[in-house]
């Protein structure tokens, strides 16, 4: 049966029903799809290509779009590393993944995600969306938002990503499919117990019953990755013998390498239910759970910072424009690591969404959904040298030399794989938990959950004509919950103050370090060490200040109120679609914390709670003029919100107490800053979009962000006396917290072109491009007469390009993506993070294929065939610290990671 009848309030529902917030194809594709006579069946990129499109076409907002190219198969192998293809938008990889996006130079703390259109909870410190949590394999369309209306709830100022999953109704045929990839990373096992090779596979089923009122759709995913990288890693670069006169030398190394097994298992279950013409209801959930399992050896070196307790001074022998490139360091101690970093995650998305259309006119939709987002690490440090503390064991000389790209190679006299050498134990005086030079390890333990309910009742009356199509008015109702328990212990052998050997059952084979020159190193298990109780742990909360400030708990509810009416006319006799509204966004934040001083050498904390609350208006217009026939002119305003971070929202306190001090201030110290407000935009979009066939389009657009406001670390006053009110001396003291600042700009151009060449020439069929490139340029001051700052996330420039050929069942892509360099940020000391400068970097991707549907063998039709390599050219990730790109922070090499496999489908 014909499950809608092409009346405008039904197609309304099939569109509110298939897309994000409402945004759908006009009444005319619908009904035109329905009275074709001829269906052209594509397969593979094109077809994924055209119902990008497609979707981009038809949206009142500036869209960009991907579709799966069959069930179970996005064009690439994650989410992150698809949307790093679109115009506008770049990836920042970790630990050799893509992992979170920039939209338009604005980094990941100003994008929101949403599932089928619903905020998700995230796995990390703040509100940013982890893209690899989500199998690409169970998702059938991801949609970037430039642009929002006033039905937006989840809006952001970079824009906003929506993972859409398939509706079985309207796949509308019973469909199993099953994928199954091996994969090998070229870079072998680098070390030992870990491997370079894993799988990827998923299985769905989809399909509808009772006259096709019913549709179900299934899915479940499961990935074990491989990942190895080489990673050369800078404590600094300070002047030779502290003298601004002398050049810069290497401050001290922390070279490792990197073996990691990434575990993944997502399920996708959806339900539909249509009766009828006037009803359809819809129950979805999205669960994934991650483990990320990392062995990481290396040695740590001290350099000129280590002068005087790990050396006795760096001799320079050559240096070149102000860096030493050559040199020995003399009479030098190391420490060797064997660490281990493991996360566990599990998020849970689930939402039930029904749409009642009361009569011709009127149409009422009710959503409520539940996302949940848990994460507990393991980053575990395990010591061993020559000798307890500093100036104790033997000792080194080692010469470096500058590679020219990425650090240093060394050349040494010891053989740090002898385990009647290298024993476990501090070789550094960096700690004094149980006694002197008592620091032979550190674990950290953070724990972060994340809970968001919403509700949402939507109402839409439909005119029967006039140049405002319909009304859309309604409210949102969430509670989010976020906390984040920080734990971490100083680790002491319980042998201490005697160095130990490691005892044969927790040996490895040796790890080599060739790769900078420092030869095999001594391997064990350190956490399987640490399991079974041969370390002594010491509360760090107890004795470091900032540990006891680093847990918190957020609580956010927030109501929206909106109101948004859609335009469908005549300007100059050519047809104007679009919407104008407004949204009352109302918010309630709280936070609980702890305020922490030390006293005596203890920590001393007191609990305290803080709250705020706000009111912002955001309005927004979207206008569409098709000024010819595939030809469209948009603009958009709006005033748009991005929440500020949740780790600089709690409201803990450290701080220091002078009862006679010479400035008459009591009380200093740091803290959070529960009264945060939201960044706000006033944001502007202007674009042409020619669509000159139904795969193939020329857009080009270009955006001004004006940004109201920025966050800034700031002096300010602080009233001590509502905590101590017993405590003598002046109560306000002065503390350092974000705070809102001024803000600035960001403003930029980007094209992109799609062609499908066998338009022109019956021989070029199957031959295809896609382009897109972007300049983002942006000023943002603290006040006005300072220097501006360094938007993090923004890239001047993007490019990305994909070539094709798909024909007969063959299929072949090349895909390169370029960001130059960037702000990002990155994983320091005790698992937290800062920012450092990105060098510019290019990712080539390369598939090749065979569909045996296309071969005519029927025993084979449903089957295909897939070689693919990620990171072909072998890119590094390269950081810096300052402004010479010589003083590398990072440089990570991935190696390339090739998949084989096959799908089937029937």
């Amino acid at each position: 049966m014909s499950l809608f009848k092409p009346s405008l309030l039904t197609l309304a529902m099939v569109a509110a029903s298939t897309s994000m917030y409402g945004y759908a194809a006009e009444a005319e594709d619908v009904a035109t799809a329905d009275e074709s006579i001829e269906v052209l069946k594509v397969t593979g990129i094109r077809r994924s290509l055209k119902e990008s499109q497609s979707l981009k076409m038809s949206s009142s907002s500036i869209v960009e779009a991907i579709s799966a190219e069959d069930i179970g198969k996005l064009p690439d192998v994650s989410i992150a590393e698809s949307l790093a293809r679109l115009p506008g938008v770049s990836a920042q990889r970790l630990d050799g993944r893509a992992n979170v996006i920039s939209i338009r130079g604005m980094g990941p703390d100003f994008t929101t995600a949403t599932l089928n259109g619903r905020e998700q909870t995230s796995v990390n410190d703040n509100r940013g969306v982890e893209f690899d949590q989500y199998p690409s394999e169970l998702l059938n369309r991801v949609v970037v938002y430039k642009t929002p209306d006033a039905s937006v709830m989840a809006q952001a100022i970079g824009g906003t990503v929506d993972m859409q999953t398939i509706s079985p109704l309207t796949h509308g045929e019973q469909t199993f499919a099953v994928g199954i990839r091996g994969e090998l990373n070229d870079l072998g096992s680098l070390n030992s117990g870990s491997s370079d090779t894993g799988y990827r596979g998923s299985i769905s089923y989809i399909d509808q019953f009772v006259d096709d009122t019913v549709g179900i759709a299934f899915g479940y995913a499961r990935m074990q990755s491989p990942n190895q990288e080489e990673r050369w890693q800078a404590w600094g670069y300070p002047n030779l013998d502290y003298d601004e006169s002398n050049p810069f030398v290497l401050g001290g190394a922390k070279p490792f390498v990197r073996s990691s097994e990434l575990e993944r298992d997502g399920f996708l279950g959806v339900i539909e239910y249509a009766p009828n013409d006037f009803y359809i209801s819809k129950l979805d959930l999205f669960y994934t759970k991650f483990t990320d399992d990392q062995r990481l050896r290396g040695i740590e070196i001290p350099g000129q910072w280590g002068a005087g307790w790990g050396n006795t001074g760096v001799t320079a022998t050559e240096n070149e424009d102000g860096l030493v490139t050559k040199g020995v360091i003399n009479d030098a101690a190391v420490v060797l690591r064997n660490d281990v970093n493991k996360r566990d995650a599990e998020s849970l998305s689930v939402g039930w969404n029904n749409k009642f259309a009361i009569n011709d006119n009127w149409l009422v939709t009710a959503d409520i959904a539940y996302s949940k987002s848990e994460r507990t690490d393991i980053g575990m440090e395990s010591y061993s040298g020559t000798g307890r503390g500093n100036g104790n064991g033997a000792v080194d000389q080692l010469g470096f030399e500058y590679d020219g790209k990425g650090g240093y190679k060394f050349s040494h006299d010891l053989d740090y794989s002898d385990p009647n050498l290298m024993k476990l134990g501090g070789p550094f005086s960096w700690g004094d938990p149980l006694g002197p030079d008592s620091q032979d390890g550190f674990i950290n333990k953070p724990e972060i959950e994340d809970e968001l309910a919403s509700a949402k009742l939507t109402a839409e009356y439909i005119f029967d004509d006039g140049a405002v199509r319909s009304v859309e008015f309604g409210v949102n109702y969430s509670e989010r919950e976020k906390s984040k328990l920080d734990s971490g212990y100083y680790l002491t052998l319980k042998d201490y103050p005697d160095m130990q050997t490691v005892p044969e059952k927790y040996l490895l084979s040796p790890t080599s370090l060739e790769f900078f020159g420092m030869g095999d190193m001594l391997s064990y298990d350190s956490l399987a060490f640490y399991n079974d109780g041969n370390y002594t742990e010491t509360n760090a909360d107890t004795v470091d200040l900032s540990r006891a400030t680093n847990s918190w708990l957020i609580n956010e509810e927030v109501t929206t109120a909106f109101v948004k009416a859609n335009l469908d006319t005549d300007l100059f006799d050519l047809p104007l679609t679009g919407n104008f509204g407004v949204q009352a966004v109302m918010t309630d934040q709280s936070s609980d914390g702890t305020v922490a001083t030390v006293d005596g050498g203890e920590v001393i904390k007191t609990p305290r709670t803080a709250s705020d609350s706000y009111t912002e208006w955001l309005p927004s217009l979207n206008l569409g003029l098709a000024v010819a026939d595939g030809q469209m002119l948009r603009f958009a305003a709006a005033r748009t919100l991005t929440r500020a971070r949740m780790d600089k929202m709690n409201a803990n306190v450290n701080f220091s107490y002078d009862a006679n001090p010479s400035d008459g201030v009591n009380w200093t110290g740091g803290a959070g800053n529960t009264s945060l407000r939201p960044w706000l935009a006033r944001q502007y979009d202007i674009s042409y979009e020619n669509y000159f066939s139904d795969q193939g389009y020329f857009a080009i657009a270009v955006f001004y962000k004006d940004l109201e406001n920025f966050v800034y670390d700031q002096t300010s006053l602080f009233d001590f006396g509502s905590i101590f009110p017993e405590q003598p001396g002046n109560p306000i003291g002065v503390v350092t917290q974000p705070q809102n600042g001024e803000g600035g700009y960001v403003q930029g151009i980007e094209a992109s072109f799609s062609m499908d060449f066998g338009m022109w020439a019956d021989g070029l069929e199957g031959f295809g491009t896609v382009l897109s490139g972007s300049y983002n340029d942006s000023e943002v001051k603290e006040t006005s007469d300072s220097e501006p700052t360094t938007l993090p996330g923004l890239s001047e420039k993007t490019f990305n390009a994909t070539v094709y050929y798909e024909n007969s069942g063959f299929e072949a892509r090349v895909s390169s993506r370029y960001r130059s360099e960037f702000l990002g940020e990155v994983t320091a000391i005790s698992l937290s993070r800062v920012n450092v400068n990105v060098k510019a970097e290019t990712v080539v991707d390369a598939q090749i294929g065979y569909d045996f549907s296309e071969s005519g063998i029927d025993a084979l039709y449903g089957l295909s065939v897939l070689l693919q390599v990620n990171n072909l050219t072998n890119e590094p990730f390269t950081s810096y610290t300052g402004d010479d790109a010589r003083f590398v922070r990072d440089y990570q090499n991935y190696g390339r990671n090739y998949m084989l496999g096959a799908n089937y489908k029937f």
